[in-house]
C-alpha cells in the first residue's frame, strides 16, 4: 500500500469520525437521551464544567489504558500500534463533537415530533459514520477496540461482549446521574431507540447502499 492510498484511507476514516460526531450531537440535541457509547460522557458533561468532547476524550483515554491492561500478558507490536493510534483519533473525534455542539447550540426541538425527527436523523448520520469508519480497515475507535481486546482476553464472542459493555456504560451513566442529581438525566427512550436501530441501519447501509464498489467510485482510496 503506497502513502497516497494510505492517506486516502485515513481521510475516509476521519470523515467517518465527523459523521459519527454529528450523529451523536443530533441525538443529544433531540433531548430524548443519547447513545449507550456516549451515555457516561454526556451525564458527566451535564454535571461538571467539562464539555461533552472533553469527557469523550478522557473516557477514551481510560479505555485505551484498559486495553493495555487487558493484553498485558499477550501483546504484539501490532497491538501496541493499533492502540496508540487511537489517541490522535480520539482527540480529533472529541474536537468534532465539541465543534458540532457549538454549531447546534441554538437547536432546541419545539415538540416531541421534532425531537424524534432529530433522533432518527442522528441515528442515520451516525450509522453513515460507522460505515465510513469500518470500510477503510485502518483503525478502530477506543470503545470498539476495548470490546475487541476484552472479548479476546476472556474468550467471548465480540457481539455478546458489546452488549455487556453497552449495558455497563448505561448502568454507570444512571448511577453517576443519581449521585449528582438524585434523578436520571441523559438516559431516555431515545437511548433505547438508538441502541436498537443503529446496528440495523449500519448493516443495511453497509450491504445495500454504501458497498465497497459504490464507495470506490466516489472515494478511490478505498480500493
Amino acid at each position: 500500500m503506497d502513502i497516497k492510498e494510505l492517506l486516502r484511507k485515513y481521510s475516509v476514516f476521519i470523515l467517518g469520525l465527523y459523521f459519527l460526531a454529528v450523529g451523536i450531537v443530533l441525538i443529544v440535541r433531540s433531548a430524548l437521551g443519547t447513545t449507550p457509547i456516549s451515555s457516561v460522557n454526556y451525564v458527566l458533561s451535564l454535571n461538571t464544567p467539562l464539555s461533552l468532547g472533553t469527557w469523550t476524550f478522557i473516557v477514551n483515554v481510560l479505555l485505551i489504558l484498559g486495553q493495555f491492561w487487558l493484553i498485558r500478558k499477550d501483546r504484539s507490536r501490532q497491538d501496541t500500534i493499533e492502540i496508540l493510534l487511537q489517541i490522535p483519533f480520539s482527540c480529533i473525534f472529541s474536537a468534532f463533537i465539541d465543534f458540532n455542539m457549538a454549531l447546534t447550540s441554538n437547536l432546541h426541538p419545539s415538540g416531541y415530533g421534532m425531537s424524534m425527527a432529530l433522533l432518527l436523523t442522528g441515528c442515520l448520520i451516525q450509522s453513515i459514520g460507522v460505515v465510513l469508519e469500518i470500510k477503510p480497515k485502518v483503525a478502530m475507535m477506543s470503545a470498539e477496540a476495548f470490546v475487541k481486546y476484552a472479548s479476546r482476553c476472556y474468550n467471548k464472542e465480540f457481539g455478546k461482549f458489546k452488549v455487556y459493555f453497552d449495558v455497563t456504560l448505561v448502568t454507570l451513566a444512571i448511577l453517576i446521574s443519581l449521585i449528582f442529581t438524585q434523578g436520571i438525566e441523559g438516559i431516555r427512550e431515545g437511548s433505547l431507540i438508538a441502541a436498537c436501530i443503529t446496528g440495523y441501519i449500519v448493516s443495511f447501509l453497509n450491504q445495500k447502499i454504501m458497498t465497497r464498489k459504490t464507495l470506490y467510485k466516489i472515494l478511490p482510496g478505498l480500493k
